[in-house]
């Protein structure tokens, strides 16, 4: 049946998979994506939303580089907000609100029309590793299927148990059973496993709710996009969501649930996301705040069906429903299905190199939450560099790592890689130490270039790519070169209440100011024109906004970034022994030993790794 070795396998058809299968064959890789069910190819397994803070400037990532979120992302939007506005351009984040199910059938659509790509459903229950190098992978009917590389993205189901109150049973998500057999055979191959958990909440029947006592979220009155491809298209029409509130009634009939919830009695040991927290847990650690917001988010355009954000729980589901009829607007709701916890396998991503591929196992590669992290678009961004780096390896071409000053994507894996996680990983802005240098707005920039490198990003992408940034250079340059009269400038200046000026000056200087704007700018004759002459586009305009207004900044950053970049040139031997460093604290030999940087720079981001023992190291490969 399967008598050809493919190129690369991918076990699991969520966010992560669903990228890894794409790239691998968008790459030329003869591929094979295996999933328990196809009909659940790219399912939001939490909420129908995508991106966020610093999410979306992920998402964004991915479709710079030629991946598919993006465009999935704006073709099942339902609405479209970007986060921050108020603050600098480096917070901006995209958001959607999406369509649930036409988010996975766009999905499978374009997987489909996808060559070198092929598809199975069944579980896999086992690997084909021979003298620690992948060959395949075994199924549980039997079948063994070869493979030159395989990658792991099983998400919640390795060996998932999900539950409600004092009741638990296996599954890997609501109606799914859990996939068993891989993790005892990694743990025999040598791999060190753990247990995480995560969790969801109910989800409720949108007839059942009174709107008219929420506040409304609209989405934004002039909605953009995630993908930077030309034909997609920003929404036109959007649905809102609501915002109402818990109280304390509401906490107190919460709390009698809590020597019945998993959560407190003991059943759950495994660790929950930080900031994502269950409502229980949220009521337990921030005793002193009597309300906590709640989401109400539409799953769709036409289903009736609510997520209830906010409210993520695994309580008892008669405790849920009473507690739930006490906020506001949900006095007659009804349920859907109960809000649960699930856990899960994982394995710490410490054993991995920077190109996602197991260290123990040669062509063995995981991605998504297999690897600690939690969230849609984390989990993409891996599946779409394992995926890559698969192809390459099966291509005998060199591996493909982003640095943390290219890309969120390189923050995230040298994070995992280096630091490792015992709860499950978010991103955040503050995790990247140059995110002014990786905003969401020049993704584009940064990353289109490597796409198209890669057999990834088309050519029709790299040259729009091209032209909008030679607009944008441009048109800071006239910024640069133009002078504006005091008499021009003044009544402009004084309608900002920004200082007069008492002689002709560059237009940069004055547009440089915080409190003055492209709009203010677009008062003076020659900039109307000049953008009306060019046909710029709200994208290049925003772009020499902000490469004017940062410029101070940007050319900081980016000269911190060329320093670290020069100990990202100092290569540390394979296999170095580190326990000849007599100097050197034995945390740090620990630490060094067990990870095994390539780099002085990954070596420094070590967790008890010192600037003294960093020292200590360079003396040494200096000699």
């Amino acid at each position: 049946m399967f008598n050809d070795v493919y190129d690369v396998i991918v076990v699991g058809a969520g966010h992560a998979g669903s990228e890894a299968a794409a790239s691998a064959a968008n790459m030329g890789s003869k591929t094979l994506l295996i999933t328990m069910n196809l009909q659940n190819i790219a399912q939001m397994s939490c909420n129908p939303a995508m991106g966020g803070i610093a999410k979306g400037q992920i998402v964004r990532e991915i479709d710079a580089l030629g991946g598919y979120s993006g465009i999935v992302s704006d073709t099942s939007a339902i609405q479209f907000k970007m986060l921050n506005k108020s603050k600098g351009p480096a917070m901006w984040s995209p958001r959607v609100q999406s369509d649930r199910m036409r988010f996975a059938e766009d999905w499978r659509l374009l997987l489909e029309q996808t060559h070198n790509l092929d598809f199975y459903q069944e579980m896999v229950s086992g690997l084909i590793v021979k003298n620690h190098k992948i060959v395949g992978v075994k199924t549980s009917l039997g079948l063994e299927i070869k493979a030159k590389t395989v990658v792991l993205t099983n998400g919640t189901f390795l060996n998932g148990l999900i539950h409600i109150g004092d009741k638990n049973f296996g599954g890997g998500r609501a109606g799914e059973r859990a996939a068993t057999g891989i993790t005892e055979e990694l743990i025999a191959l040598g791999f060190e496993s753990g247990r995480m958990k995560t969790g969801t909440p109910p989800r409720v029947d949108g007839r059942s709710l009174d709107y008219s006592k929420m506040i409304e979220q609209p989405g934004d009155e002039q909605p953009e996009k995630f993908s930077y491809l030309e034909h997609i298209r920003p929404l036109k029409e959007q649905r809102s969501c609501h915002m109402t509130y818990t109280s304390p009634e509401v906490h107190d009939l919460l709390r009698e649930g809590f020597e019945r919830s998993p959560m407190f009695n003991g059943r759950i040991k495994s660790t929950g996301p930080r900031y994502c927290p269950s409502i229980e847990d949220k009521i337990n650690r921030f005793a002193d705040k009597d309300r906590h917001q709640l989401f109400i988010e539409p799953e769709g355009w036409n289903t009736v069906e609510v997520y209830v954000n906010g409210f993520s729980t695994s309580l008892p589901e008669d405790v849920q429903y009473k507690a739930l009829k006490s906020v506001a607007g949900f006095e007659n709701v009804k349920f859907f299905r109960p809000g649960y916890a699930i856990e899960y396998d994982y394995f710490p991503p410490t054993q991995l190199k920077h190109t996602l591929e197991t260290k123990l196992v040669d062509g063995l590669f995981f991605a998504g939450q297999i690897n600690g992290t939690t969230g849609y678009e984390e989990a993409a961004s891996q599946g779409l560099m394992a995926g890559i780096n698969a192809a390459l390896k099966v291509q005998e071409k060199e591996e493909f790592i982003l640095k943390r000053n290219e890309a969120y994507i390189g923050v995230l894996v040298d994070d995992l890689i280096t630091k490792g996680t015992e709860e499950p990983y978010r991103m955040f802005t503050s995790r990247a130490e140059y995110r002014t240098l990786l905003r969401q707005d020049n993704a584009d920039f940064r990353l289109t270039p490597k796409g198209y490198d890669l057999g990834l990003a088309s050519e029709l992408r790299l040259r729009r790519m091209e032209e909008k940034q030679k607009h944008s250079e441009n048109f800071v340059n006239f910024f640069r070169d133009t002078s504006v009269k005091p008499e021009d400038a003044n009544p402009v200046l004084e309608a900002k209440n920004s200082a007069q000026v008492k002689q002709s000056d560059k237009m940069f200087k004055l547009f440089a100011r915080p409190n003055i704007t492209i709009d203010d700018m677009r008062q003076f004759e020659a900039v109307e024109t000049y953008i009306q002459q060019h046909s710029l586009d709200r994208e290049v305009i925003e772009q020499t906004e902000i490469q004017i207004k940062y410029s101070g900044y940007i050319a900081k950053e980016k000269n911190n970034a060329d320093k670290l970049n020069r100990l990202e040139d100092v290569k540390i031997p394979k296999n170095f022994d580190y326990e000849k460093l007599k100097s050197m604290s034995t945390e740090a030999k620990q630490k060094l030993s067990k990870i095994q940087p390539v780099t002085i720079s990954q070596a420094s981001r070590i967790s008890g790794v010192s600037p003294a023992d960093i020292s200590v190291l360079l003396v040494y490969l200096g000699r």
